[in-house]
């Protein structure tokens, strides 16, 4: 699915849709037009995903996002789509005709795999996220079966070459900002590889690693933010992303050499959220007291953080401090509340988890 984001496009993508419903509907007779699956996918599937997006995973800037993510989203659904029918299309040719709803749910179930890949490249959610929006996906498809007879009328008015003229010329600035979110994707991707030739260029190897990271292609990530490091001792940044990516896989005492280096190099780094990770890493290593105070440094520095705010929670929870933890707790719900429409998302999953905890 990265590969499909930095190289692939959404014309090849439609002709791999059209091409494999043809050689399915080959076999299948009348059962269904080849257009069916890509108008199902462009009008319902993709849209619906984003509706489900915005609702589990709490996203500001829905417009935004939609105009920005349509078509890389749509490609990979296409192509998804295509990697999960064209098989389907080579076994109804070989098994008999009352095998096909066996064969049919074993591509329904690989196709939904590669869209739990999908949504978690395109939108970088994490497992969770992606499992709930697929398990759910097919409500949209409900709805587009329950209005599939009064759409069909109005569809057969809109094919008329007249109209689709019209609107072609009438909407063709409009319908081009949606496939520019992937060019401008592909067209930034290729200038950072074409930076990182250069042996001197750290910030190019950083913005990849952030890519890679986004995308929880870890491995990845990390071998470009080390590349920065060994170009430029301090890029900072390169050393914070990597303490954060060891924290997260448990690396507790690597990600301590990293943080320290960050802190050595600029204590205030990142709007001082160094101190934020550094008291989580004290968290994970029971080490509480610790975690307290710098969390407590962080807290006066940045009051109105959900993540800060649930865990010196957390800490002051450890500490038996009990009263303390529920303010701090209840501080955290009110600053996620509160956090600004680009923030919702992230913001969120804090005011669930200090929720829980109150």
């Amino acid at each position: 699915m990265s590969d499909i984001l930095d190289r692939g496009g959404l014309l090849f993508a439609i002709c791999a849709v059209i091409a494999a419903s043809l050689l399915l509907q080959s076999p299948l007779g009348s059962f269904y037009t080849f257009y069916t699956p890509l108008l199902i996918l462009a009008a319902a599937y993709v849209p619906g995903a984003f509706l489900l997006t915005a609702a589990i995973g709490r996203s500001g800037g829905t417009g935004a996002s939609f105009r920005r993510d349509y078509a890389p989203l749509l490609t990979c659904s296409a192509m998804a789509f295509a990697a999960a029918t064209l098989p389907l299309a080579v076994f109804v040719r070989i098994f008999p005709l009352p095998f096909f709803p066996y064969i049919a749910g074993a591509a329904c179930a690989w196709f939904l795999c590669l869209m739990f890949f999908a949504i978690r490249t395109v939108f970088g959610a994490g497992n969770a996220q992606a499992v709930a929006i697929v398990c759910l996906s097919w409500l949209p498809l409900v709805g587009a079966a329950y209005l599939w007879g009064p759409l069909r009328s109005v569809l057969g008015f809109l094919a008329s070459p007249f109209i689709l003229f019209y609107a072609f010329y009438y909407l063709r600035d409009e319908a081009g900002t949606f496939g520019a979110g992937m060019r401008n994707r592909q067209n930034f991707r290729r200038s950072l590889d074409a930076a990182a030739v250069n042996p001197h260029d750290g910030e190019a190897q950083y913005q990849l690693g952030l890519i890679y990271q986004a995308r929880h292609q870890l491995t990845e990530a990390i071998r470009r933010f080390e590349a920065a490091i060994a170009i430029d001792r301090r890029e900072t940044d390169a050393h914070f992303q990597l303490g954060r990516i060891a924290r997260q896989q448990g690396r507790l005492q690597d990600a301590l050499g990293y943080f320290q280096t960050v802190l050595d190099q600029d204590e205030k780094h990142h709007q001082s959220e160094i101190l934020r990770e550094l008291g989580a890493l004290y968290l994970a290593a029971g080490q509480y007291e610790h975690a307290r105070a710098e969390l407590e440094r962080y807290i006066e520095r940045r009051p109105y953080d959900p993540e800060g705010l649930y865990y010196l929670g957390q800490a002051m929870k450890a500490l038996g401090r009990t009263q303390d933890a529920r303010g701090f707790y209840e501080r955290s719900i009110e600053a996620a509340r509160a956090a600004p429409a680009y923030l919702q998302r992230s913001a969120a999953k804090w005011s669930r988890l200090a929720q829980k905890q109150v």
